[in-house]
This record gives C-alpha cells, sequence and structure tokens, in this order.
C-alpha cells in the first residue's frame, strides 16, 4: 500500500464505496467477504455503495473507498468534488492506482476508437486517455491489484478502526514464491514473469500454475523494470514482445510505463499518429 493514512476517523465511520471506469471487480472483491462484511457493517457505517443497495448519498464521508479510472470529464468533475467530501480517500485497484487495462489507450487514437466502435461517437463524452485518481486528486492510501486482495483490504479497514498504521508487504512476487515453494518459471524457461518487478498480494496465484506474472498489483516500490526488459530481449525476446508483457493491467504505472515507451510502444492496433 501506498500513502499514509493522516486523517482522524469516528469510532463508527460513515464508508463510501464508490466506482469510475471499472469492472466492479474490486467491488465484489468487497461483497466477497461474506462473514467479514458482517462484522465490517457492525464497525463501518456504509452510507454509499452502489453495487449492493439502492440507498445513496452524496456525503459527508469519514473514508471512501474509490474504484476506478477516470476516463470522462464528468468523472474528473465528480472525484473533485468527493474529495471535498472526506477527509480519508482510498483508491483500491489496479484502474484507480495506475488507470486500469483500459489505459493502453493512452497510446493510441482516442477519437478513431471511438468512431470504429459507437454509430453516434459525438454522443459519448469521454477523455482520450484512462488516469489513475491521484492524477487528480490527492489519495490517503491505495490498495492495489486486479482485483485487491481482500486481506489486504480488511488489514487496512481494521487499523482505520483501531487507528493505527495498516501492516501491508512492500516486497515482490518472487518472495511469495519462496515461501510456497513454488519452482520459478524463469529459471526453468517456462516462460517470461513479471514477478521480480511486481507487488505481492495476489499469494503468487499465477506462478503456483507454471505461469509467469503479469504484474496486476503493479510495480513494487524501486523496482528495476527496465533491467528486466533488458533480460527478456537477451533472452531472444524482440521488443514488441516484451512490451507486450508489461501493456498489462498496470501498463500505464510510470517503471512499466517507461519500459514500453522504450520499446516502441504497446501493441495496439492504432497508435497515436499511425494508421491500424
Amino acid at each position: 500500500m501506498s500513502g499514509a493514512v493522516r486523517a482522524s476517523i469516528p469510532s463508527k465511520p460513515r464508508l463510501g464505496i464508490m466506482k469510475f471506469a471499472s469492472c466492479d471487480g474490486c467491488q465484489l472483491t468487497i461483497l466477497d467477504l461474506e462473514d467479514h462484511l458482517l462484522d465490517l457493517l457492525e464497525r463501518f457505517d456504509l452510507v454509499e455503495f452502489a453495487e449492493a443497495s439502492s440507498y445513496r448519498s452524496s456525503g459527508p464521508f469519514d473514508v471512501v473507498l474509490v474504484e476506478g479510472s477516470i476516463s470522462t470529464p464528468e468523472q474528473a468533475e465528480e472525484i473533485v468534488r468527493i474529495r471535498r467530501e472526506t477527509p480519508l480517500l482510498v483508491t483500491i485497484g489496479a484502474c484507480a492506482t495506475t488507470g486500469g487495462i483500459q489505459a493502453l489507450r493512452n497510446w493510441a487514437d482516442h477519437d478513431a476508437y471511438r468512431a470504429a466502435i459507437y454509430a453516434n461517437p459525438e454522443y459519448v463524452e469521454s477523455l482520450a486517455t484512462s488516469t489513475p485518481i491521484s492524477d487528480h486528486v490527492a489519495v490517503d492510501a491505495e490498495l492495489r491489484g486486479c482485483p485487491i486482495a481482500p486481506e489486504q483490504l480488511l488489514e487496512l479497514l481494521t487499523a482505520l478502526v483501531v487507528g493505527r498504521r495498516p501492516q501491508l508487504p512492500d516486497e515482490a512476487v518472487c518472495l511469495e514464491c519462496k515461501r510456497r515453494g513454488t519452482v520459478c518459471v524463469l529459471v526453468t524457461g517456462t516462460g517470461p514473469c513479471l514477478g521480480p518487478v511486481t507487488f505481492t498480494g495476489c499469494g503468487a496465484m499465477c506462478p503456483a500454475f507454471a505461469r509467469g506474472c503479469y504484474g496486476c498489483f503493479g510495480p513494487r516500490e524501486g523496482a528495476n523494470a527496465a533491467s528486466l526488459a533488458h533480460w527478456f530481449g537477451r533472452d531472444g525476446r524482440s521488443d514488441a514482445d516484451t512490451a507486450r508483457l508489461f501493456s498489462g493491467f498496470t501498463a500505464n504505472a510510470k517503471p512499466f510505463r517507461d519500459v514500453i515507451d522504450n520499446l516502441g510502444g504497446p501493441p495496439v492496433a492504432a497508435t497515436k499518429g499511425e494508421k491500424a
């Protein structure tokens, strides 16, 4: 988790859970807490959660969890309003923290895509880029992942209630593989893996099934993504294939974005200034 929780909150804080451009997967993770969800409702006054309730509130809130990237002018205005209504804003998931898979449009011709998809593109108001919440307002804390890890969410909410700093790991997926006794897919030559530069939280799920990490939780602090990309190239991968490996759920995170840019951009159908 990045960011420091700095706001004091009441004993039973008013909690809002909201979304912008996303698949709703992180909100579904909250609903999938099952028995823990009842404990959550005892400790928080859940006043806004459109995914689960028709009851709506425009604030004020004590804590707001936000899923999704900013992809429309309306969303850019709304996140500013939400920020005014809460002392504690937490972004949840790859879309809210990095821009999500939809941020691949940041390298593409936005108008051409919109015209190809919609019969009347003039009716669709959208921004040329998909950007994280932190590009628009100050963020107090963030939970990464696609989707977020339920254990990390519970730890964050527990820390808020008892008034302590959340105890969340800041390490690479590789360390999780070591603890699980998972055979390294890079060492065995099974395939490429972003585990050395990716923040842990998923339990190293993909390597456990002999699949390389896709980077769902984004680059960890100090990640040397450029070095890993270099080694992929030395292993015989083309620049385009290496760029594709980093062009996933968290492609817009700066260490990954820099690698993609240096390798000529992601494998999208139409890049800016070029024909498909």
